[in-house]
């Protein structure tokens, strides 16, 4: 009887532990390499909110802004040795980590936020998260950074032809280098906290980006023409450090799981809806507007088959299959 009460007072205890472990105190450092009115702020400040009060306050996200942490692949490897905790980035981007992402950087994929949203919250949005899982990088949720536009400070665009010559900051990742080569364009691969700079000083004639992104950033200052191409959707991942999260009580786990998936619904509703009233700011601080007729973009598909194809080979054609196959029944 003795030894019975020995045991349940030591299973006591090691649950009281459990109970103590798993109500630990955290701040969480989160990244974004834009400023606090870029598109993804509005979901990290309501993923904070939610992680803050679903914890009573005891895990506590602080936000970080215009690359504050580092850039890109500087984050990227900080989350895996667990220095940062969460990030915001291009899902494109992490197909440095695994080359499969690069397919959400294939020009004109989607047609339209229907078939954005059914993609990357269903299997195939799943799968490559799960890529990067041994990476040492968990991936939380897609948020959303829109349509790309073109801007430059030297002609507005009207046809295709008029991109050629321009030098153009890309992400740094060699699908984008070789889509905007195909186009005819010179591109410049750069970190983004860098480009307002190249802008100013003019080592870069443009850049794509979202209109929300051209609007958040103040580009009307150092670019003159936007010509709406919607060349290509991209979709933001919202990521944590495997070390950190594997440190996390289950409990935890799941508070911060529900409070990205909730902030991303929030977060692309909010993006969405500001778009046509960015488009006004753009208008109204002095950039001229242009919209590639579809003659236009036809050209601009044609020319970019040869990467398509390139990539298809890169990150596989079963899975260029699978989405494919994804797309045709959504348009149905």
């Amino acid at each position: 009887m003795k030894r019975l009460f020995i045991k349940s007072v030591i299973a006591a205890a090691a649950l009281a532990a459990v109970g103590i472990a798993g109500a630990q105190e955290r701040t969480l450092k989160m990244n974004l390499n834009g400023p606090d009115t870029h598109p993804a702020a509005a979901g990290m400040k309501k993923f904070a909110e939610t992680v803050s009060t679903r914890t009573n306050g005891r895990i506590k996200v602080n936000l970080f802004y215009n690359g504050a942490l580092g850039g890109d692949q500087a984050v990227v490897s900080a989350l895996k040795g667990g220095t940062i905790e969460l990030a915001v980035m291009n899902s494109g981007i992490l197909a440095s980590e695994a080359k499969e992402l690069a397919i959400f950087d294939f020009p004109f994929l989607f047609a339209n936020e229907k078939e954005s949203d059914a993609i990357v919250d269903g299997p195939i949005g799943k799968k490559m998260h799960a890529l990067l899982e041994p990476k040492g990088i968990m991936g939380l949720a897609y948020w959303e950074l829109g349509y790309r536009q073109v801007t430059n400070s030297k002609r507005p665009i009207h046809k295709v032809e008029d991109l050629e010559g321009l030098k153009l900051r890309v992400i740094p990742s060699p699908i984008n280098l070789d889509w905007v080569k195909a186009m005819g364009a010179n591109p410049t691969p750069m970190a983004f906290p860098e480009v307002y700079g190249a802008l100013e000083q003019k080592a870069i004639d443009g850049q794509e980006n979202p209109i929300s992104v051209i609007a958040a950033n103040k580009f009307w200052e150092v670019q003159k023409h936007v010509a709406l191409t919607n060349h290509q959707y991209n979709p933001q991942s919202v990521i944590m450090s495997k070390k950190v999260w594997d440190a996390l009580a289950p409990a935890d786990r799941k508070i911060i799981a529900d409070a990205a998936d909730e902030a991303t619904k929030a977060q692309r509703e909010q993006a969405r809806a500001a778009v046509a009233a960015n488009l006004d700011l753009l208008k109204k601080n002095g950039m001229t507007v242009t919209q590639l007729p579809q003659a236009e973009v036809a050209k601009l598909r044609d020319k970019l088959k040869p990467v398509m194809a390139k990539y298809t080979a890169t990150v596989g054609e079963p899975l260029v299959q699978e989405l494919q196959a994804e797309l045709t029944k959504l348009r149905r």
